[in-house]
């Protein structure tokens, strides 16, 4: 049986030395990301409308290293600001993940009934959100020769999802942007993909009736993988894209959705 020497080095963590910024990060599905980032060695900066102060402490608790801030993504000259604090603060901003959007507590109903108010708060966040931290960390990136950004869609904009127009156009218009961010980006060594998550059952989402029975039911039923899928189920291919292992690769969306959609 062979046996390490007490002279072995063991291997640094897959992003050791990186800062990663990730919005949304007060609870669910965005906690989730943070944790699995600092798992891996990055320096966590947790950001939402909401104090993080939760997602931070466990975090540290754990041996992590992270810092928390408060932060409308539907504020551009607060999310400039906080990118302009985060590289004064660590030097370098490495990877983004535009998690932040409005779903969970969002009542399902018919397009006809969604007024131009709600449509616009949706639009707000989850498109032009996304796109003010994309614009506020590509400066840091240019410079540095490198960075990830992240972008979270949503496996509903492949399939179509009735009673929810707003979400899924908003997610395909997350899609879109990839794409051409990565054509913008690629020649400063900014590499650009998207995550694209089936119905989690995050926090938020457990909380909301509309969210319950047969929607679930038929959810399931429409995978090859068929059960519930939970936070956790996200961040293999969260780090993979966040890692030197995805390098070679911009532009592209995965589906993690336990195949209900084949992309």
């Amino acid at each position: 049986m062979t046996t390490l020497s007490s002279t072995t080095q063991l291997a640094a963590p897959r992003l050791a030395g990186r800062v990663a910024i990730v919005t949304g990060a007060a609870r669910g599905i965005g906690a989730t990301y943070a944790s699995a980032l600092a798992e891996n060695g990055a320096t966590v900066v947790a950001c939402d409308i909401l104090a993080p102060d939760e997602t931070v402490a466990t975090i540290r608790k754990t041996g992590g290293k992270a810092d928390g801030a408060i932060c409308d993504v539907a504020d551009s000259a607060a999310v400039a600001s906080f990118a302009r604090n985060i590289e004064a603060a660590h030097g370098r901003i490495d990877i983004m993940v535009n998690n932040a959007a409005i779903f969970a507590n969002l009542a399902l109903k018919p397009f006809t009934e969604i007024d131009d108010a709600e449509w616009d708060r949706v639009m707000a966040v989850n498109v032009r959100g996304s796109f003010a931290c994309a614009r506020a960390v590509a400066p840091t990136m240019r410079r540095q020769g490198y960075g990830k950004i992240i972008n979270i869609a949503s496996g509903t904009v492949f399939k179509g999802a009735p009673l929810m127009l707003h979400y899924v156009a908003s997610k395909g218009a997350i899609v879109g942007m990839t794409r051409s961010l990565a054509r913008e980006l690629g020649d400063a060594g900014v590499r650009v993909n998207c995550l694209a998550p089936g119905l989690t059952m995050s926090e938020g989402v457990v909380a909301n009736n509309a969210w319950a029975g047969p929607i679930v039911a038929n959810n399931i039923a429409s995978r090859c993988l068929k059960r519930e899928a939970t936070p956790n189920d996200l961040t293999g291919a969260l780090i993979f894209l966040a890692s030197p292992e995805s390098d070679f690769m911009t532009g592209q969306t995965i589906v993690v959705d336990g195949g209900s959609v084949t992309h």
